[in-house]
């Protein structure tokens, strides 16, 4: 099968925002009066993002979702996305799972594919996404401020519990671990939180490498820091929030520093808090307030007694953090 056959068999689809289709050198996008793109992209390899054994429908999902993710976190709707692929060898059944996978979310979201490119090589996953959000209302890391709440939506740790757990280094039920399997290989993102969240949440991020790397990033965009009690990682923590035992510092490292959660990290005044809490309710997204936003810059994490302790939750980094990060 040629470049072309497998790019008409699996990939091409009718479109209707890009009005060449997939067939020319570029597609043509145009925002709705009054709005702004969003751009986002995300590369994941074999080895570094996933194992070979994942499920292909899972990929398809997990490559669109974590871009999703990007979107989500600016508030932005999603409009279109572009693909590009390396493949070791042209595998039939590996492909109609990918695009089965990959277009179901991306019909979900009414999320179209309009280009990308093909390549034999390492497997390799490219995807561009593009969405749209009315021009300044886009949420940004830049817009915390002293005395906003901090606010988490769903469960942090469960993709770092599975990810253990594949490692052998935890045990788990089997129940528990199919559950924490399909945080870790089916992440949902969270687009429709994002959007209503414009106009009440003051700064966002999308919880890719850990809460407190990523969290971070946004105080340090914003020029403030925050305080989080460490009390609050086991009810962040799906599985120990249904009862699981587990050691109580694997609990916050996998709630601060586990990775692959793709939930939304936000900042908002206290006074919106019942409007954050209506933004939830219309999304179907459950949040969480965890923590406050002061001046003074940095993290500071709390003991039970509200005394800063000394822990080291480094963010995950490619080029620093051991492969198969996200594998599944």
């Amino acid at each position: 099968m040629g470049e072309f056959d497998l790019i008409a068999r699996y990939f091409e689809r009718p479109v209707r925002r890009n009005p060449l289709g997939v067939g020319d050198d570029c597609a043509l996008l145009q925002p709705a009066p009054g709005m702004q793109l969003a751009v986002s992209t995300d590369l994941l390899v074999e080895g570094r993002h996933f194992l070979s054994t994942v499920d292909p429908r899972r990929l398809g999902h997990k490559a669109l979702a974590v871009n999703l993710s990007d979107l989500a976190a600016c508030g932005a709707q999603p409009l279109a996305f572009t693909l590009s692929l390396a493949l070791p060898r042209v595998d039939e059944a590996w492909l109609a799972g990918f695009a089965e996978g990959l277009f179901a979310l991306a019909d979900v979201h009414a999320c179209e594919l309009v280009g990308g490119d093909t390549t034999g090589g390492p497997l390799a996953i490219n995807i561009t996404v593009f969405g749209e959000v009315p021009a300044g209302q886009a949420l940004l890391r830049s817009g915390a401020r002293a005395g906003d709440d901090v606010w988490v939506s769903g469960t942090l740790g469960d993709a770092r519990l599975a990810l253990e757990a594949f490692r052998g280094t935890v045990s788990l039920p089997q129940e528990v671990f199919e559950a924490a399997r399909r945080r870790l290989e089916l992440p949902q993102p969270r687009v429709a939180l994002g959007c209503a969240l414009r106009g009440v949440a003051s700064a966002a991020i999308d919880l890719s490498d850990g809460l407190a790397g990523d969290l971070g990033h946004v105080l340090r965009r914003s020029g403030v820091g925050a305080s989080l009690p460490l009390a609050l990682a086991p009810q962040l923590l799906a599985a120990t929030a249904a009862g699981l035992q587990l050691d109580a510092q694997r609990v916050e490292e996998f709630v601060f520093a586990g990775g692959d959660d793709y939930e939304l990290a936000f900042t908002a005044p206290a006074s919106r808090r019942e409007a954050v809490l209506d933004a939830a309710r219309s999304a179907g997204t459950p949040v969480t307030r965890i923590g406050g936003i002061e001046a003074a810059p940095g993290l500071r994490l709390l003991d039970a007694r509200g005394q800063a302790v000394v822990r080291k939750f480094a963010g995950f980094d490619h080029f620093r953090t051991s492969p198969a990060h996200d594998a599944g």
